[in-house]
């Protein structure tokens, strides 16, 4: 081989360790992004998995689901057993400032021990629901368990599962400034994570009063208490919520709805606005599922004789499977709070402008 020859095969050579070594470097740009992963758990849901992480569902749902969608069972749930990617926590740069810099305030902590040991302390993020006032009335309790479901033999009471929605659901209202009542309160069960809630009799009606068993007795103590508080609070805004979980036919699938009073064209437009808000959320992270929520008038006690606009909601049907995943998951639970929060925040904004 003669040394022009040879000249040229080392050249071919050099070229070739060159493009390697740039395509090397392309695909280390292109594919180096490492993602955190995670294995399902009995249990687990992607609230959960965010918050054990660190992550806001808020500000990191919809990335999971665009990391996962291949990944993830019916309606976006996880599946036991399969691993899942996690989003990177997004680098806040820091905003150029056209003046000398504003020392950053730490957010305002508070701790409600209604709320439980795991989720006592709270954290105000911002006021946007100053001087408004939640009566937050969950159904039954006490004495009366309400409708009973049954699931692989454990037993699904209406009164333990609508109390913790309506617990999430005052603790998301409390993040943003509200002033919130529990009207049925209950002294050791905090927010729980179970999918399986055991029932107990110890709940109380504000502030402390025992529940009766005769259900109108029962019905005029919750009013009674709204309506107190109610004059109390005079000349804020004020708005009652009840929020019941309904027993039908095991065969009868349906979806969260709501009732007013017909007296009340407040109470009507936050039914609305509730019902508008849960769709819009399905809409978004369940696009082909589809929702069927109602709003009609009926003539309850509560909402026909409490002082503040109300609206009644039915979460679903205790005998329904179906249904009862929206109950005992609780990442579904904290959903429909969440949407419910939601709902009421447009509320209030339509209602003080």
């Amino acid at each position: 081989m003669n040394s022009y020859t040879s000249r040229i095969h080392f050249e071919l050579r050099t070229y070739k360790i060159v493009v390697t070594f740039l395509l090397f470097i392309l695909a280390s740009f292109s594919f180096g992004q490492d993602y955190k992963t995670i294995k399902a758990q009995k249990g687990d849901g992607i609230y959960s998995i965010l918050k054990q992480n660190g992550l806001s569902a808020n500000e990191y749902l919809d990335q999971f689901i665009e990391l996962n969608k291949t990944r993830l069972g019916k309606n976006n749930s996880l599946i036991i057993g399969r691993t899942y990617k996690l989003p990177v926590i997004a680098e806040k740069k820091p905003k150029i400032q056209d003046s000398a810099p504003v020392t950053e305030v730490s957010k305002e902590k508070i701790v409600y021990e209604i709320f439980g040991d795991k989720y006592k302390e709270v954290t105000i993020q911002n006021r946007d629901l100053n001087k408004s006032v939640f009566y937050l009335m969950s159904g039954h309790g006490g004495p009366d368990p309400g409708a009973i479901g049954n699931l692989n033999g454990h037993l699904l009471c209406e009164d333990e599962y609508a109390y913790d929605v309506t617990l999430r659901l005052a603790r998301n209202l409390t993040e943003r400034g509200a002033t919130v009542y529990m009207i049925i309160r209950d002294p050791n069960d905090g927010i729980r994570d179970d999918q399986f809630l055991t029932p107990d009799r110890d709940e109380v009606c504000f502030p402390d009063k025992t529940i009766p068993l005769n259900q109108l007795a029962r019905l005029r103590q919750g009013t009674d208490a709204v309506n107190k508080l109610y004059r109390q609070n005079r000349g804020k805004f004020q708005r009652l919520v009840v929020i019941h979980v309904d027993s039908r036919s095991q065969k009868e699938n349906i979806d969260v709805f709501f009732y007013h009073d017909k007296r009340s064209d407040a109470g009507k437009k936050l039914a609305n606005t509730l019902k508008v808000t849960i769709g819009e959320r399905y809409a978004r992270h369940q696009p082909t599922r589809g929702y069927n929520g109602s709003v009609s008038e009926r003539n309850l006690y509560v909402i026909k004789n409490s002082f503040p606009p109300a609206v009644f909601i039915e979460l679903g049907n205790i005998n329904h499977t179906r249904d009862q995943k929206r109950f005992i998951l609780s990442d579904n639970r904290q959903a429909v709070a969440n949407w419910l929060r939601d709902g009421l925040i447009q509320d209030f904004n339509k209602s003080i402008k």
